[in-house]
């Protein structure tokens, strides 16, 4: 196989998937924090679910385990942030 499909391997791999789709949540929850609107709140919710079915692919597939545990501790943090801005609301 070639240099490219080397990356697109990389790039479907389901621990990249689960990085990418924690970093997204990130970008969704810092924006409701920061703007707590309820388009926004409700975004940052898809977000975190989008990236917690992310995390049970990467978790069946059994590789890259300290990258999956390191995103579903981000996910975690993430999640109790955007609870407690809805809270505040």
């Amino acid at each position: 196989m070639g240099k490219n499909s080397d990356v697109t391997w990389k790039q479907d791999h389901p621990s990249t998937l689960l990085s990418n789709a924690v970093q997204r949540a990130n970008r969704a929850v810092k924006q409701a924090m920061s703007h707590p609107e309820q388009q926004l709140i409700e975004q940052a919710y898809q977000s975190l679910s989008h990236a917690e079915h992310a995390l049970d692919n990467a978790v069946q597939y059994e590789e890259h385990m300290d990258t999956v545990q390191q995103n579903q501790q981000q996910l975690e943090v993430l999640k109790q942030q955007l609870q407690h801005t809805t809270e505040q609301q």
